[in-house]
């Protein structure tokens, strides 16, 4: 298990302000739509932020609850209280900052000590809290961040009315997709003892990757949308379905109860419709593949539509500048995902699960849930 350093308590404060600065932005965008008659767009906006916490706090309590089994209850209701009032992502980070702090600052990093000494286990306590933070953190990009991002593209391209309010929405959004995807890599490396360190070049690749990727998928949406609500929330759904069923037929094993295990199927599902992700943490060259050459003729067919259709939804200019950045952020995308799965995907794999029809099989995998949440989570 690598370390957690100096380094990483910064980013772990950044993280903190940067959340932070994002509930305001969004409250004061809302507010702003609210103030100017536009209440559809108010409550959209609200409506992402509201889902997102309410999500997160399920999964952040349950996993509370797995982890502190046997203890005392009292204070399972305090934390129960907490994130009733959708706090308990500053109870995980207040975790963080402790743990943190004894493990960056006030332990000697020389010696090789043994699994059970404490400045080894205050390292794997920190960057077991961090890596929960940051699953969470995934969890609100795509189901708020993403989504948010998408409202306000598609606002702007409809009414072309530029202001302040909407260019820092969109910038704090691409800031919370970009670094949840790269913590969540660095929190994976650290985590699994098989995985390579991600040095800096090799998160500048994956950032870029998943920033282009997205970026062309929400510009192609948007143009979707602005033809059709009805087409586009179809294709959303019809999207949904597909991530939704393929999980289900990778039988995951996240979570200890089955209708948590389903809420978190439902939460891939929704994660699949904007990237890919691999949530078995098998080779899946063939499923990458299909996945973003659907997404690469989609693109083109939505292009190829405006370009011979010429709607009057969206004026020439605006479609050519759209153009040019959807399919330039698809092809830079399609290479920085090349070079990343040819120079910087780690070789080794976790662990294969046994099939779940052998006894020692069974045991492994809760074994594995018990000691490292994160080797169940999805994986890329």
């Amino acid at each position: 298990m690598m370390k957690f350093t100096k380094q990483d308590f910064i980013f772990l404060v950044g993280g903190i302000i940067i959340y932070v600065v994002d509930i305001g932005v969004d409250f004061w965008v809302a507010s702003k739509y609210f103030c100017q008659g536009q209440y559809s767009w108010s409550i959209l906006i609200l409506s992402f932020r509201g889902l997102s916490s309410l999500i997160t706090q399920v999964f952040s309590y349950e996993w509370f609850k797995n982890d502190w089994e046997g203890t005392d209850t009292g204070k399972l209701k305090w934390i129960f209280l907490v994130h009733l009032f959708q706090c308990g992502i500053f109870i995980r980070y207040w975790f963080a900052l402790k743990y943190g702090c004894q493990a960056a600052f006030k332990q000697n990093s020389g010696g090789d000590a043994s699994e059970t000494d404490p400045p080894n286990f205050i390292q794997k306590q920190v960057i077991d809290v961090v890596t929960d933070i940051n699953m969470l953190r995934v969890f609100k990009t795509f189901l708020e961040t993403t989504p948010q991002l998408f409202v306000q593209i598609y606002i702007l391209m409809e009414h072309s009315k530029n202001n302040f309010c909407q260019y820092a929405a969109i910038f704090m959004s691409f800031c919370g997709i970009s670094i949840s995807t790269v913590d969540y890599q660095v929190s994976l490396r650290k985590s699994l003892p098989d995985k390579d360190e991600f040095h800096v070049l090799s998160k500048l690749v994956y950032l870029f990757y998943k920033l282009f990727t997205i970026t062309s998928w929400i510009l192609s949406i948007s143009l979707i949308t602005l033809l059709s609500v009805r087409t586009s929330v179809i294709l959303l759904i019809f999207l949904w379905i597909c991530g939704f069923t393929w999980t289900l037929k990778q039988h995951t094993t996240f979570c200890k109860s089955m209708k948590m295990e389903y809420l978190y199927r439902t939460v891939v599902g929704i994660i699949l419709i904007f990237t890919f992700f691999n949530i078995k943490g098998r080779k899946t060259n063939y499923c990458i593949s299909i996945y973003y050459a659907t997404h690469t003729v989609v693109t083109l067919g939505i292009l190829l539509v405006y370009m011979f259709w010429k709607p009057s939804v969206i004026k020439g200019i605006d479609f050519i500048i759209v153009s040019i950045l959807t399919v330039l952020s698809l092809v830079l995308g399609i290479i920085f995902l090349a070079v990343y799965y040819r120079r910087f995907h780690p070789t080794a794999y976790c662990r294969p699960q046994a099939c779940s029809d052998e006894v020692d099989g069974e045991a492994e995998q809760k074994d594995r849930v018990k000691t490292s949440r994160f080797q169940n989570f999805i994986m890329q």
